[in-house]
Order: structure tokens, then C-alpha cells, then sequence
């Protein structure tokens, strides 16, 4: 899920920038400094929404450098469990597929990628036995998180699946539902 999460920080404005006007030179900052971090408590940072408050600069002897207390507001990502999310197979390999889900991907494990026994081909495509229905790269799907791990912090794992009632490729689920209003009919 995407949150705008509030920061108080002390950022480090390098002389280079000095004659630039103090907010750019200070949004220019924290963009290098936050962009891509990944927290477990934050999730991934995707960029600066806003800065609210700057209170005076402060000079360190022997640095040259200015220091700001800041309040900032982040656009950050974080996989929520259970969280239904769209996204778009990256790559398939023979124990799953890897789906792109905003800044992060996330794994799907051949178990979990359809109600069928599947088969991995070697074109790189995960077929079901019963259903025929096939999985391959750049398809759009839905998949609901069902484990996050922050063990490496600079890649964190998410697992996911689709073997659940509307999830699954998009053509899958629109299958699934014009079958039941047919039904209904």
C-alpha cells in the first residue's frame, strides 16, 4: 500500500548548493538520501511529497556544510499481508513466477499460481493440466500477499498468491465472472 509518512529529520545541505533557494536545495538532499531506502518499518521510499517546516540552518565548523531541521512528507510503499495488488509477470522460472507490483517484486510459487497441477514449459510459460489456462511474461494479474520478509533489507521477499476467488491473470477473473452472471441469467 502507498502512504504518505511524515519525517523529521536533519539534512545535510552541501556548500554546492548554497545558491540555490534553501527549499530546492533541501528537497534535492533528501532525495539523495532517501530515495530507494528501504525500512521495515516505512517500506520502500519513492519520493518527496512535501516539505512543511525548515527551521534555520546551522553552520558545522570544519564541514562547511549547512544543517537543517526538517519536516518532510515521503510517498513510501509498503507490502501490507493480505493486501490485494495488480501486477505484471516479470519472469517465470520452473518453481514459479516473479510478478512486478510497483517499486517491488514479488514470488509466486508454482503452487500457487492457479486451483490445477501445473507444468512449467520451457518457453518460459506455466501451463494447468485440467484448465489449460497458461501463465507467461507481461501478463496483468491480481495476487494477494501472503508473507513479507525484511531478512535482507535491501531485497526484501514477498510472497504471494492467485489461487484464490478473483484473483489471478485479468482475463482469468473476467472469465470467472461472465460465467456466473450467465448463471444468474
Amino acid at each position: 500500500m502507498f502512504y504518505k509518512t511524515l519525517v523529521k529529520d536533519h539534512i545535510r545541505v552541501s556548500p554546492e548548493l548554497f545558491a540555490k533557494p534553501t527549499k530546492d536545495a533541501i528537497t534535492e538532499e533528501i532525495k539523495k538520501q532517501y530515495e530507494g531506502f528501504i525500512n521495515k518499518d516505512m517500506g520502500v521510499v519513492i519520493d518527496v511529497y512535501d516539505i512543511s517546516k525548515i527551521d534555520e540552518g546551522v553552520v558545522i565548523p570544519g564541514d562547511g556544510a549547512a544543517y537543517f531541521d526538517t519536516e518532510f512528507t515521503l510517498i513510501t510503499y509498503k507490502p501490507e499481508l493480505q493486501e490485494v495488488i495488480p501486477g505484471q509477470i516479470k519472469d517465470i522460472a520452473d518453481f514459479g513466477a516473479f510478478i512486478t507490483m510497483g517499486p517491488l517484486d514479488g514470488m509466486i510459487h508454482i503452487s500457487q499460481t492457479m486451483d490445477d497441477f501445473v507444468s512449467f514449459s520451457k518457453d518460459k510459460v506455466l501451463l494447468g493440466k485440467e484448465s489449460k489456462r497458461n501463465l507467461k511474461v507481461n501478463d496483468k494479474c491480481k495476487a494477494r500477499i501472503i508473507a513479507v520478509s525484511y531478512k535482507d533489507i535491501a531485497n526484501p521477499k514477498i510472497g504471494l498468491t492467485m489461487r484464490q476467488e478473483q484473483l489471478g491473470k485479468l482475463e482469468w477473473i473476467e472469465e470467472t465472472n461472465q460465467k456466473k452472471a450467465a448463471k444468474k441469467e
